[in-house]
């Protein structure tokens, strides 16, 4: 099997004004106050993000965090303190994007949001065909940046790929 690496997608040109859907692990350590107490694995996301802005793509960015259930929002399960994280590092906005599987947000090129915690979306855990074909539909070009979750078959790590025009690793650092 080929593996399309998504650095050679970009220095294609084929990513500029593209929608790039990025999956990756942004599930860290928090204290009991939501604080983050151990942030490497958003900095080793950093790199495939800046590697699709450079490339002039519009970036979406998604992550589990925790165990919440599917369908049921609590405060605690929000990537929130993330996308803080993650602006604060990359030095500019990242705006935070609920309810996002049906679309109804807009993502410009050159801006990066992050999509609320993938596991609270109904069928993400069991690979929901219906769910897989919507995550698809998001994007032009997805790229599984998520090491730590590659091995399971998820909406938001292997539906996706299936369904998205183009599907690619990430640096996976």
């Amino acid at each position: 099997m080929t593996a399309l690496r998504f650095s050679d997608v970009c220095a294609s040109g084929f990513s500029l004004a593209t929608r790039v859907f990025i999956r990756a692990d942004l599930n860290v350590p928090q204290d009991d106050t939501g604080r983050i107490t151990e942030d490497t694995r958003i900095r080793a996301s950093i790199p495939a993000i800046q590697m699709a802005l450079d490339a002039g793509a519009a970036v979406m960015v998604t992550s589990h965090l925790g165990r919440p259930t599917e369908g049921a929002f609590k405060p605690e399960d929000s990537l929130q303190p993330v996308a803080a994280r993650l602006a604060a590092l990359m030095d500019r906005p990242v705006r935070l994007v609920a309810d996002w599987v049906d679309g109804d947000f807009s993502v410009a090129p050159g801006e990066v949001v992050l999509l609320e915690n993938c596991r609270l979306n109904v069928g993400e855990k069991k690979n929901s065909p219906e769910l897989a074909k919507k995550l698809g539909a998001l994007c032009d070009i997805f790229v599984h940046d998520a090491f730590g979750t590659s091995h399971r078959a998820e909406g938001t790590t292997y539906g996706i790929a299936e369904s998205a025009p183009v599907a690619c690793a990430g640096p996976l650092r």
